[in-house]
C-alpha cells in the first residue's frame, strides 16, 4: 500500500511575514491519518482551525490566503509547496499571526524543517486526485493572455513559462518542466526564491504589503539588474519559483494530483480558479489509492531523502 505521511515529531520556526512584517512563530505537528493539512491560529482568544482546501482560498493578491470566518492565514504557498514536494499528507500548522514566515523566500527552509522532524508513513492509503480530462482556465487575449491547464497524466508534471519583459529576467530561462518521476524537489525546485522589483516596492508598502521583504528573503531587481550580491541560485530561478508557487497553490486542493499542469503567465488567482474548475466537473477527476505501491507513478512511493 502507498501510505499517507506525517511528521515523526514536532518542529518550530520563528520569522517575519513577507507582507505584514510581523514576527510569527510556526509549530509543525504530526496529525492523524485523513486529517489533511490544517492551519491553526493559536494567537486568537479561541484558536481557530483552517483546513486547507480549494474553497478555503479567499484572497490571491500576491499570495494565497486561506480563511475560516474572520480568521485568516496569508502566504501559505511556500509551506504547502514543501509539503507537496515531500509528500506530506497530514499536518497541523500552529501559527501565532496571520502570515506564514517568509524565512529565506523559498521553500528550502520548510523542507529542512519537515525533514528534520522526520517523515513517517501511516496506516492509511494515500489518496490522489487523478485528472481524467483536460481542464483549462484563461484570462485576456492576444499579447495579454495568460492560462493554466490540467491534463491526464500518470504522475505529476509541471510546465511553466514566464514573460516579464525585464532585462534581468529575460536573460534567464523562461520555461521549466519539472516531473516528480525523475526530478528531486528539494534539489531542483525548493531553493528558488520569490522575487520583486524596486519600482513596485514603494507602491506595495503604501498598501501595507512587502513590509517584511528584503535582500535576505527575496530576489530584488531595479530596472536593469538583480541587486542581490550573491546573484541567483539557479540559472532559471524566476520560472522555477513560479513552479514552486504552483505546486503549493495546487496542493491546496487537499490531495496530490495525478496530472500534467502547464501554464503561461499564471499566478495564485488563476491556479485557484483552475482547482475550482476541476472540482466543478464531477467527470473530470476521481479519487484513487494504490494498494500496491509498485503501481504508483515513480516519485511518489519512496520517501524523499534527508538532507
Amino acid at each position: 500500500m502507498l501510505a499517507q505521511r506525517t511528521l515523526k515529531s514536532l518542529t518550530k520556526a520563528v520569522g517575519v511575514g513577507l507582507h505584514s512584517g510581523q514576527r510569527v512563530e510556526l509549530t509543525l505537528r504530526p496529525a492523524s491519518p485523513d486529517t489533511g493539512i490544517v492551519f491553526r491560529r493559536v494567537d486568537l482568544p479561541d484558536p481557530v482551525d483552517i483546513p486547507v482546501k480549494a474553497e478555503s482560498v479567499t484572497d490571491t493578491r500576491l499570495a494565497s490566503t486561506i480563511s475560516v470566518g474572520q480568521a485568516k492565514v496569508h502566504t501559505v504557498e511556500h509551506l504547502m509547496s514543501a509539503c507537496a514536494g515531500l509528500g506530506i499528507d497530514n499536518l497541523y500548522v500552529d501559527i501565532t499571526a496571520e502570515e506564514v514566515p517568509i524565512l529565506d523566500g523559498s521553500a528550502s527552509s520548510f523542507v529542512f524543517l519537515l525533514q528534520s522532524a522526520g517523515v513517517v508513513e501511516q496506516a492509511a492509503p494515500k489518496r490522489f486526485i487523478r485528472v481524467l480530462k483536460p481542464v483549462q482556465v484563461s484570462d485576456g487575449e492576444g499579447q495579454n493572455i495568460k492560462w493554466a491547464r490540467l491534463e491526464p497524466y500518470h504522475g505529476y508534471k509541471l510546465s511553466f513559462e514566464i514573460e516579464f519583459h525585464h532585462p534581468a529576467v529575460d536573460s534567464t530561462g523562461q520555461q521549466v518542466v519539472f516531473d516528480m518521476s525523475d526530478g528531486v524537489y528539494a534539489r531542483d525546485i525548493a531553493r528558488a526564491r520569490t522575487f520583486g522589483f524596486t519600482k513596485d516596492v514603494e507602491t506595495m508598502r503604501a498598501n501595507g504589503l512587502a513590509l517584511g521583504g528584503g535582500l535576505d528573503n527575496a530576489i530584488v531587481m531595479d530596472d536593469y539588474k538583480v541587486l542581490n550580491a550573491d546573484g541567483l541560485r539557479y540559472d532559471d530561478e524566476f520560472v522555477k519559483h513560479k513552479i514552486l508557487d504552483a505546486m503549493g497553490d495546487l496542493y491546496i486542493v487537499g490531495h496530490p494530483l495525478l496530472a500534467a499542469y502547464s501554464a503561461f503567465r499564471s499566478g495564485h488567482a488563476m491556479n485557484n480558479q483552475l482547482l475550482r474548475a476541476l472540482l466543478a466537473q464531477a467527470d473530470a477527476y476521481e479519487i484513487v489509492t494504490f494498494d500496491n505501491a509498485a503501481l504508483a507513478p515513480r516519485g511518489f512511493a519512496a520517501l524523499q531523502p534527508a538532507w
